[in-house]
């Protein structure tokens, strides 16, 4: 497909702005969400065009006009081309996962990043989810193991509602259940010391919410999956910086453990990497 949209744009568009402008679109269910530099601007709807040209199946296409921002992670999105809506049905691993994009926030490409989490689950596990959105973790979690429970905790009203939709599409309403609330009030309330495994997919949260996680698992001790934006620049690991400052945190709340694995999951701009550590804990 990245070679079909070169093709369509090879006359309209530098060699430079096709590179740039490949990295910088996602398609979710049946939108393209393009984020277009400055100077691609005025060519907008003939990039739309031919993102819709390229991929049949996409019937609206929206521009991110700002950053992801706010304390529910909203992109602001504008329309292009096609439709004018901003809910769409997004596929994933066998999985249906309804989104108001405008409402909630979701990543096509921490795909493979929740399927690696799920194939970790062993049978029988509890699981709470700190920050899950409209379930996507959860539910791939809750088809691709035999977790026995997923308490799937999130503070955006619009986003539990599409969980529990979801949930119900996709028929693991036994398995996990979706709680609005902020997620220390939640974990202090009512999970404290309940899981075998938490999971922390809101980078901008996680190291303030740590403790949380920490309080979350049973006294055995378990496994977190904390993640993290990270800055470095040309050549520096940026997995090694926030190895250093999780483990600082943990030493200084006691507990034993050790990371299994440290790695960048994707690159989210010049310089900057969303970072993942599995954190085994030895005992809280």
């Amino acid at each position: 497909m990245t070679r079909d949209l070169k093709f369509v744009l090879r006359e309209k568009l530098t060699p430079q702005e096709l590179d740039s402008l490949v990295k910088s679109y996602d398609i979710i269910g049946d939108i393209a969400v393009l984020r277009v530099p400055e100077d691609l601007k005025p060519r907008i709807q003939t990039i739309a065009e031919a993102v819709m040209q390229t991929h049949r199946h996409v019937k609206t296409v929206l521009q991110q006009a700002g950053g992801v921002s706010g304390e529910f992670r909203l992109r602001e999105l504008e329309w292009v081309a096609g439709e004018k809506k901003s809910e769409t049905v997004h596929r994933e691993f066998g999985c249906v996962l309804k989104v108001d994009l405008e409402k909630s926030y979701f990543s096509p490409r921490l795909s493979h990043e929740r399927m690696r989490v799920a194939r970790l689950v062993k049978p029988g596990e509890i699981v709470v989810n700190m920050f899950a959105g409209v379930g996507c973790y959860s539910i791939i979690i809750a088809k691709h193991s035999k977790v026995e429970k997923i308490y799937s905790v999130d503070v955006n009203p619009s986003a539990v509602q599409s969980m529990v939709e979801n949930v119900r599409l996709n028929r693991v309403d036994a398995r996990v259940v979706p709680i609005l609330g902020d997620a220390r009030l939640v974990v202090a309330e009512r999970f404290r010391g309940v899981a075998d495994r938490v999971l922390m997919p809101l980078p901008e949260k996680a190291f303030e919410y740590l403790d949380c996680a920490l309080s979350a698992l049973k006294s055995a001790g378990g496994c977190i999956h904390y993640y993290d934006f990270a800055h470095a620049g040309k050549g520096v690991n940026p997995v090694e910086g926030v190895e250093a400052k999780v483990k600082e945190k943990l030493s200084s709340l006691g507990v034993g453990f050790d990371f299994p694995l440290a790695r960048v999951v994707r690159m989210t701009g010049p310089y900057w990497y969303q970072v993942v550590v599995d954190i085994h804990v030895f005992g809280v």
